[in-house]
């Protein structure tokens, strides 16, 4: 491995996301269209690398919500990952300045835990709307 690779490596950050969840591997996808280059790993919680390389994110919490684990092993789990996820994206860096408002942290906790809760019903929904085809 080059050195410009390997420090790419140690600057990336994971994702670790459901893999089963259809609105959660779509928003994967979706991070992968406009991610900064090498910004992600991404890790669905089910994979058997998940507990080797990271055994402090437990399956139960990673089924939950979503864990970004920070280059510097830092983890920030649901909401709490999103102002540094989007910091790591082209052209939607501004919009982590959101999370920096009065209220905004309380909010986003009570919107993230209702939609993770219900994400699974929610896809089902979707993709009866969208006549059979993947939601997200």
């Amino acid at each position: 491995m080059l050195q410009s690779e390997m420090t790419k490596e140690k600057e990336r950050a994971t994702l670790i996301y459901d893999g089963n969840c259809p609105i959660c591997s779509g928003t994967v996808k979706w991070i992968r269209e406009h991610e900064q280059e090498g910004a992600f790993e991404m890790l669905p919680c089910q994979s058997e690398r998940r507990g080797a390389e990271f055994p402090d994110v437990e399956r139960a919490e990673c089924m939950q919500a979503m864990h970004l684990v920070l280059p510097d092993g830092k983890v920030l789990a649901g909401e709490k990952a999103l102002p540094e996820i989007l910091l790591r994206l082209r052209r939607y860096r501004f919009a982590a300045a959101f999370f920096k408002l009065p209220g905004a942290q309380t909010i986003s906790r009570i919107a993230y835990r209702w939609f993770a809760d219900r994400r699974y019903a929610i896809a089902h929904i979707l993709s009866h709307l969208t006549g059979g085809r993947k939601a997200a």
